[in-house]
């Protein structure tokens, strides 16, 4: 008799103690607006994976990739009202909140992908993050990933900046996204990221920009011929955790939390770096005119028509930027 109520008793405790880590188990809601194909969606299933070992399945992350919880401004104002926890995102949206912050998108800013990556563990960095975390309640960068460097694409070849005089280009609804296309005097046009293609196959507009990646995932080539390398913007995304998620966490899952979502954005870097690489030669096997012109032309008439006050940044982070080596 004994031993069965031991039996019993021990049975009633293992399923209390399995109810009880069910009960733990918080889960999480991580949203972009990217293909499944694309690292930043690869990485952060893998990132959200790799969180639930690290902490022994206390967290479980969902991941919803291609604008499945709505667009990149939709999933911004998700982390405020609670119905995303985690999102990856331009600074261009943080700018929203915090305006300085999108001075990264001043044309011609960073030099290279190994120059943006530096930014990120500077002082200028810290700064800037921390002045978005405190306008945006709470909102927290935990990493940062190379985007890719964006270049235009276009009906009409491109070969300086005058010859953008009057095109019709779609640039995403952010102040520093227009500063090249309208010093060079394009006419630009906001259309959210998931009806570019649309927008490019029945003429509502003639360009668009976006690097080499893009590019290639969402197919603009199949709709445009002209590859024109501007490389006017050295991109980049978030990874942000919400402020009400990140209030909650326990120093020790911040921690990981921010390692494992840096590894990720390491791996995505690198990812989109070798990519890169290889598509300038794919284009033009593929048929596609690419055009490399003199940067120097579209930066010095950004230079001389646009100013960083009109954006909301400070010229002082622009050349605390710029310094980075």
């Amino acid at each position: 008799m004994k031993l069965k109520l031991s039996t019993i008793l021990g049975a009633t405790a293992a399923v209390l103690v399995s109810a009880l880590g069910a009960h733990a188990q918080t889960a999480l809601k991580w949203a972009h607006v990217y293909e499944t194909s694309e690292p930043f969606h690869t990485e952060s299933v893998w990132a959200a994976e790799e969180i639930a070992k690290r902490t022994d399945g206390r967290y479980k992350i969902d991941v919803f990739p291609a604008s499945q919880l709505g667009k990149e401004a939709d999933i911004n104002q998700g982390l405020k009202l609670g119905t995303v926890d985690i999102i990856i995102s331009g600074s261009s949206f943080a700018s929203r909140e915090h305006p300085p912050i999108g001075v990264t998108y001043f044309p011609y800013i960073f030099r290279d992908p190994s120059h943006l990556i530096a930014y990120t563990k500077s002082d200028v960095f810290n700064k800037l993050a921390q002045g978005y975390e405190e306008a945006s309640g709470g909102n927290h960068i935990t990493a940062v990933t190379y985007y890719g460097t964006r270049h235009t694409t276009s009906n009409k070849p491109i070969e300086k900046c005058a010859d953008m005089q009057g095109l019709k280009i779609r640039v995403p609804d952010v102040p520093a996204y227009l500063a090249m296309p309208r010093a060079c005097g394009a006419n630009t046009t906001p259309i959210a990221f998931a009806e570019v293609y649309l927008a490019l196959q029945n003429g509502t507009v003639e360009a668009q920009e976006n690097p080499l990646t893009t590019i290639e995932a969402k197919k603009f080539y199949e709709v445009q011929k002209n590859i024109v390398l501007t490389g006017h913007i050295v991109d980049h995304l978030n990874t942000v955790v919400s402020g009400m998620l990140w209030s909650k966490l326990s120093d020790e899952d911040k921690q990981i939390f921010t390692e494992v979502m840096q590894e990720a954005a390491e791996r995505s870097t690198k990812i989109i770096e070798e990519r890169e690489n290889a598509l300038v030669d794919k284009f033009k096997a593929d048929g596609i005119t690419v055009t490399e012109v003199d940067k120097s032309d579209f930066e010095k008439t950004v230079m001389e028509k646009v100013t960083f006050e009109e954006f909301g940044y400070d010229k002082a982070d622009w050349e605390a930027i710029r310094a980075v080596q």
